[in-house]
C-alpha cells in the first residue's frame, strides 16, 4: 500500500533533541536562560531591538495590539483571508475588526482597499504576510504614518522573509511570529513579539507573566495580565531550530521551485506568484488556486484525501466564518476578490524531507482531480 502523504511534518533532528534534554537536566523550565537566548536570536534575525517569547502566536498578537494601545472601540484593517487567530486577537482586546479586501496575485491586503476602510474610530492596520510573502509594507507605513495608525505586523508564517531589504517583522511598530509544528521552524507551540519599541516589548514581558516583570517579582502592571510564557523546553527546542534557519528556508524554497516547475500549465490552476527581484519568500507552504466552478475545490480536495494526500483549505475567508458572519460592522465594502480565493486555495503537503517522488504523486493527483471534475 502506498504511504500516505501528510500535509506538514516538522524538521526535528539531534540538536533540537538534545537541546531539550539539557533543559530537563537543568531543573530551570520557565523563564530562563533557553528564552533569553531565543528572544535574542529572533531580534536578531529580525533586525529589531528586542524580542518577547510567549506560548503562541495568537497571544502575540493580542499582546502587541493591546501594548502598541488598540483599546475597547477601536478599529482595527486587517485581511479575511489568513487564519482566524487574526481577526481573534482584535477581538480579545475588545476592537473591532474591519476587513479589506486583498491583491488578487499576492492574496495580500490590498493598500488601495485598506485605505477605503479608514474611518472616524479606525485605529490600527493589523498587516498579515500571508504564506510567507511580505505584504506591501512601503505603502502600508504610507498609510500608517498619513493616517495616525498603529501598524502591527502579523508575520506568524513569515520568519526570514524579506523585501526591498526590510525583514518581516521590523517595518511596524511591532511584529508577530508563531512557531507551531507546521511552521518554518516550531517550538511546538508558540510565538514572539518584535519590535524596535523598548517599552512596548516591556509591556509584553510583564502582561505574559501576570502582570510581573519576573517569575517572583511584584504585581507592576495596571492591566489584569495573562499567563502566556514560553516554557524553557519549547525556547530550546526554538534556539535548535533557528540554527538551521537558512537551511530550512533554502528546503522550503526548492519545495516550491519543484511545485511550480511540475504544475506549470496546467489548465485552470493559479500558482503562487514567484519572488520578485529584491524579495525573500519563507515558505510556509504552498497554496495553489483550483479552477473556478461551485464546489470544485471541495471536490478536489476529497479525492486527494482519498488517495492519501493531504491537503488544506487555507484559508476560509474569516467574515465567512460564525462569529463574524452575522458582523455588519467588521464589513464596510465588498470583498469579491478575498470570496473568490477563498474558494479556491488549496495548500498542498510541504515540509523539509518531502521528496521528489512524493510530489511527483501529489501533482499527478492534483491534475487528475481537477480533470475529474
Amino acid at each position: 500500500m502506498t504511504p500516505p502523504i501528510p500535509l506538514a511534518r516538522p524538521d526535528i533532528g539531534p540538536a533540537e533533541r538534545a537541546a531539550v534534554q539539557t533543559v530537563l537536566e537543568s531543573g530551570r523550565l520557565s523563564l530562563g536562560p533557553a528564552l533569553e537566548a531565543f528572544e535574542s536570536a529572533l531580534a536578531t534575525t529580525s533586525g529589531v531591538a528586542g524580542a518577547v517569547g510567549v506560548n503562541s502566536g495568537t497571544s502575540g498578537l493580542q499582546l502587541a495590539l493591546e501594548a502598541a494601545g488598540i483599546r475597547p472601540g477601536d478599529e482595527v484593517i486587517t485581511t479575511s483571508l489568513s487564519f482566524v487567530a487574526t481577526a481573534n486577537a482584535i477581538r480579545r482586546v475588545g476592537a473591532q475588526p474591519v476587513f479589506a479586501d486583498i491583491d488578487p496575485v499576492t492574496l495580500n491586503l490590498d493598500p488601495r482597499s485598506a485605505a477605503e476602510r479608514v474611518g472616524p474610530r479606525t485605529r490600527g492596520i493589523l498587516l498579515v504576510h500571508l504564506f510567507g510573502r511580505l505584504a506591501d509594507m512601503a505603502s502600508f507605513r504610507e498609510l500608517a504614518d498619513s493616517a495616525g495608525l498603529i501598524l502591527i505586523e502579523d508575520a506568524c508564517e513569515a520568519l526570514g522573509s524579506e523585501r526591498d531589504g526590510l525583514r518581516a517583522g521590523a517595518g511596524g511598530r511591532a511584529g508577530v511570529f508563531g512557531f507551531y509544528a507546521n511552521k518554518l521552524i516550531t517550538t511546538g507551540e508558540g510565538g514572539a513579539i518584535v519590535s524596535d519599541d523598548m517599552a512596548l516589548l516591556e509591556r509584553c514581558r510583564r502582561l505574559r507573566n501576570h502582570g510581573r516583570t519576573g517569575g517572583g517579582e511584584p504585581f507592576v502592571d495596571p492591566a489584569p495580565g495573562f499567563n502566556f510564557r514560553l516554557s524553557e523546553l519549547h525556547a530550546a527546542l526554538g534556539v535548535a531550530q533557528m540554527t538551521r534557519l537558512e537551511e530550512l528556508i533554502a528546503a522550503r524554497a526548492r519545495l516550491a521551485a519543484g511545485y511550480s516547475e511540475r504544475l506549470s500549465g496546467a489548465a485552470g490552476l493559479d500558482l503562487p506568484a514567484p519572488a520578485e527581484p529584491g524579495e525573500r519568500i519563507a515558505w510556509f507552504t504552498y497554496v495553489v488556486r483550483v479552477p473556478p466552478g461551485p464546489g470544485l475545490r471541495d471536490r478536489v480536495a476529497a479525492r486527494l484525501t482519498a488517495d492519501g494526500i493531504g491537503n488544506g483549505h487555507y484559508f476560509p475567508a474569516i467574515h465567512q466564518l460564525p462569529p463574524y458572519a452575522k458582523d455588519p460592522a467588521s464589513r464596510r465594502g465588498p470583498l469579491p476578490v478575498t470570496a473568490a480565493a477563498a474558494d479556491r486555495c488549496l495548500a498542498l503537503p510541504f515540509f523539509p524531507g518531502l521528496s521528489e517522488a512524493s510530489m511527483d504523486r501529489v501533482c499527478e493527483r492534483l491534475r487528475a482531480a481537477i480533470s475529474a471534475g
